[in-house]
């Protein structure tokens, strides 16, 4: 009988098995030739988005887009918020182009409803508010209010552009596993800085430019965290997801067991209160948040959601084109390298870059000159990528209003928006 998921079949795993299965599914190497997104939105009223929207109306909605003929994924997370992700595609504009005929047949299907899609790093107005009520979400909230309340903020409140991007080749160079990774770490900070657009809870400033960041930073301490690059890729991730703590322990029927301080590797040692499976650990990954996570290709989490119909296209090309194009990314692998200094020890997100990146965009001048000089090379890059020119000038367009006069989509953001009704 297959392993239904839950572990009550299938072989029980050793430590040697999961470091062996961490080592070969999360990094899967070759030339890089594909390129995915995944687009988190927040769903609000159109006309006057500081109010709620009824969880049955957004139900009835959600109903409709699940009609829909998507090439893209469609998933909704535990606060109502909408995900699209792409099929992996084998060029940046075949992804941009697909993501964007799906994402224009989701934004009319909610047109008709009274609804909008809102690009916000962290919804600017509404408290948390989880709407779907699952095992697998009431398992995650009790682990994460043990922490404090910014689990609850990250669930139910929070949206962001994530970029998939191959690993990389086995062999040292611009497209290495090895420069990919570190430069993901680094870069990662300059991409925060760069598309910061959460510097509003509540309807107030919060003191970071993205909120949703600062969020991320304070949810675990060991959950959302980076290993330590220093070490070898594969190495380092096997060892921090099997000494990373197991959120839940699922089960078939009833509440999923919520462990205090029992590590996957300890689990393994003993089998309690049963033995793990490779199903469990697959699914220990997805619990873990680290601003770079491999899944055989790399996914960069730290993106804020964007303003704008088409505003994700910017962070998507501009990172595609500083990844995947040799000359691009061996500039920015030397422009984000000095960066390594004011990182200090410690991973991200919880180093001073990665702070500063958070709290003050690109008004850090050390981010501002790195992002200065990474979006030149991608302007560059994206020619040879064969974007197009609505593409080109979009990257430019971002560059002279926001990247020169170092200036992060949260520095637009007004507080003059419309009053909500009494």
């Amino acid at each position: 009988m297959p392993d239904p998921g839950f572990g009550e079949s299938g072989t029980p795993l050793t430590e040697d098995d999961a470091d062996a299965l961490l080592r070969c599914i999360c990094f899967k190497t070759g030339p890089p030739r594909t390129i995915g997104v995944e687009l988190e939105w927040l769903v609000h009223e159109k006309h006057v988005p500081q109010l709620p929207v009824p969880p049955a109306r957004l139900d009835r909605a959600f109903a409709e887009l699940r009609a829909l003929p998507l090439r893209s994924s469609l998933t909704f997370e535990p606060g109502g918020q909408l995900e699209l992700s792409s099929a992996p595609a084998t060029s940046l504009m075949e992804c941009l182009d697909s993501t964007a005929a799906d994402l224009a047949a989701v934004r009319s299907a909610l047109d008709s409803s009274g609804l909008t899609l809102n690009g916000f790093g962290h919804d600017p107005w509404h408290p948390p508010r989880r709407l779907l009520r699952e095992p697998r979400y009431d398992a995650m909230e009790a682990s994460l209010d043990r922490t404090g309340p910014s689990g609850r903020s990250m669930m139910c409140s929070s949206a962001s552009v994530q970029v998939c991007l191959d690993a990389g080749h086995e062999e040292p160079g611009p497209l290495g596993l090895g420069r990919r990774w570190r430069t993901a770490h680094l870069l990662g900070a300059v991409l925060v800085a760069a598309f910061a657009h959460s510097p509003l809870g509540a309807g107030r400033p919060t003191g970071w430019k993205s909120t949703r960041q600062a969020l991320w930073a304070d949810l675990d301490p060991v959950r959302a965290l980076a290993p330590p690059l220093d070490d070898e890729p594969r190495a380092a991730w096997a060892r921090h997801v099997l000494d990373a703590p197991v959120m839940c322990i699922r089960a078939p029927e009833g509440p999923w067991v919520v462990p205090e301080r029992l590590t996957f590797r300890q689990w393994i040692r003993s089998a309690d209160p049963r033995p793990p499976t490779r199903t469990d650990l697959e699914y220990h990954m997805t619990t873990l948040f680290p601003p770079v996570r491999p899944r055989g290709h790399l996914e960069l989490r730290m993106i804020d959601a964007q303003p704008g119909e088409d505003g994700w296209m910017v962070p998507v090309a501009v990172t595609a084109a500083l990844f995947d194009d040799p000359e691009a990314a061996e500039t920015a692998y030397r422009t984000v390298k000095p960066l390594a200094e004011t990182a200090g020890p410690m991973p991200a997100p919880n180093n001073p870059l990665w702070t500063n990146a958070a709290r003050h965009g690109l008004a850090d001048p050390e981010l501002h000159a790195a992002a200065v000089s990474c979006f030149e090379a991608s302007l560059e890059a994206l020619p040879r990528m064969g974007a197009s020119a609505a593409v080109m000038g979009a990257v430019a367009a971002f560059h002279e209003r926001r990247v020169l006069p170092g200036r992060c989509p949260a520095d637009d953001f007004s507080l003059r928006t419309k009053e909500i009704p009494s």
